[in-house]
């Protein structure tokens, strides 16, 4: 079994890291890479988020780089080598993407800001590691892996990540305002590493309050991203609470007067079900309005949209009977009411809501069978008339629900025979 940390280096903080999740990152297309910035006397490292992930034992999703060549210097040595470049839009940024041996790599230069505003910045490029990390948002996400393992530490990220603080680089309040969003990125990255709630330093919380109004600014397509993130994690009532009281909520969508009350009893009765973000965030609604104006603020889908609208009128309304011998009834029934090819997943989102542990599990494996008679086999019969045929059809269809729906189609239409002859 390999050692994970073999090593420390004595001019910054630094390790080297040799574990399985890192040796799986050299495909034949990240040797390529390496070789041709080696062979140009370019650095280029392993950056941010990747190496945060690597650091905890798990395999990163996506993989960004950082290196010091300028944008035109990797277009130059790309062409050179005959290596396909694709989306160029992030050029302005730093950013090329390579496409070798079907995979692409995201090679962004280092940068330093000159200017923000609150959303973007203008960035001058360089070839300082510590002044490009010195610009990233959290501790965790500023270091860097070199490709024979090094760690690059400027800001003690890693005994960060070892003691599970998360803390911006350097001052909290200019972090914030060279990009209001990191407010969420802070509480999102809260939710997935620190170990209990209420370990924030002052600064940082008088910094969040100070600097709230700045969400306003924001798209709400970038304030989603990180609030779902944010409410997937730990700690979601305590940082709900910590939403309300610096006076995030009322930027990022969420109703004034929520029900934070509510709020922390749904999640505690749904915490091991896997509730939808807005399975959770709908408990914090009063009325309908409050999913409007959050549709608005963060343009939700469509499917979100209804999913939020349907528990803030059904939460109270279509609850189980726990003295009858069919309790999961009530549901299956709106399902078959509905008829709409979403009424089963809201249901069990309903029932997750409600924390019905049991109910759920059974409505997640069961599905409405067909309805067994149709108005052909009423014409058949001798019915023509067609609104003796809706309404024999909706007699029926309440039968088959009364039964379970268990009656079977020649039970159903020999009722309609009897029906006739009496």
């Amino acid at each position: 079994m390999l050692r994970r940390f073999l090593t420390f280096g004595r001019a910054l903080s630094t390790m080297r890291l040799q574990t399985d999740d890192f040796k799986a990152l050299f495909t034949d297309g990240l040797k390529v890479l390496t070789d041709l910035f080696a062979k140009e006397n370019h650095e280029i490292r392993i950056a941010g988020g990747a190496v945060r992930d690597l650091l905890v034992g798990n395999q990163p999703h996506d993989v960004d780089f950082a290196t010091t060549a300028t944008p035109d210097q990797m277009k130059e040595m790309f062409l050179k080598a005959g290596i396909r470049m694709i989306n160029n839009k992030g050029e302005t940024h730093g950013t090329v993407t390579a496409r070798i041996h079907d995979q692409n790599f995201e090679v962004t230069t280092l940068r330093v800001d000159l200017q923000t505003d609150g959303r973007h910045a203008e960035v001058q490029f360089t070839t300082d590691w510590k002044g490009d990390a010195e610009r990233r948002d959290l501790t965790i996400n500023s270091m860097f892996l070199g490709f024979d393992g090094t760690l690059y530490d400027y800001f003690n990220g890693y005994e960060d990540l070892q003691k599970k603080c998360i803390r911006f680089v350097g001052d909290p309040t200019q972090r914030i305002q060279e990009d209001y969003l990191r407010i969420l990125r802070y509480l999102r990255f809260y939710a997935r590493i620190a170990e209990e709630p209420g370990r924030h330093s002052k600064a940082t919380l008088d910094a969040i309050k100070a600097n709230a109004p700045g969400l306003g600014g924001i798209s709400g397509e970038r304030i989603w991203v990180e609030l779902k993130k944010m409410v997937e994690g730990k700690h979601v009532t305590h940082l709900m609470e910590i939403m309300y009281e610096l006076g995030v909520a009322p930027y990022v969508g969420l109703p004034e007067d929520g029900n934070l009350t509510e709020f922390a009893r749904v999640c505690s009765l749904s915490q091991h079900l896997s509730p939808k973000p807005l399975t959770l965030l709908a408990a914090l609604f009063t009325k309908p309005e409050a999913v409007s104006h959050l549709d608005l603020r963060l343009k939700i889908s469509k499917e979100e949209r209804n999913l939020a609208l349907f528990l803030v009128k059904q939460r109270t309304e279509l609850v189980a009977d726990s003295k009858s011998a069919e309790p999961l009834k009530p549901y299956q029934d709106y399902v078959s009411d509905c008829r709409e090819p979403g009424a089963h997943k809201r249901i069990c989102e309903l029932l997750k809501y409600q924390g019905e542990e049991k109910l759920l599990g059974d409505m997640e494996s069961w599905s409405l069978p067909r309805f067994p008679v149709s108005g052909h086999d009423l014409r058949r019969m001798g019915i023509t008339s067609g609104k003796d045929i809706g309404v024999i059809l909706q007699e029926l269809r309440d039968q088959w629900k009364q039964s379970g729906y268990q009656t079977s189609k020649e039970e159903l239409l020999n009722s309609v025979t009897c029906d006739q002859n009496s």
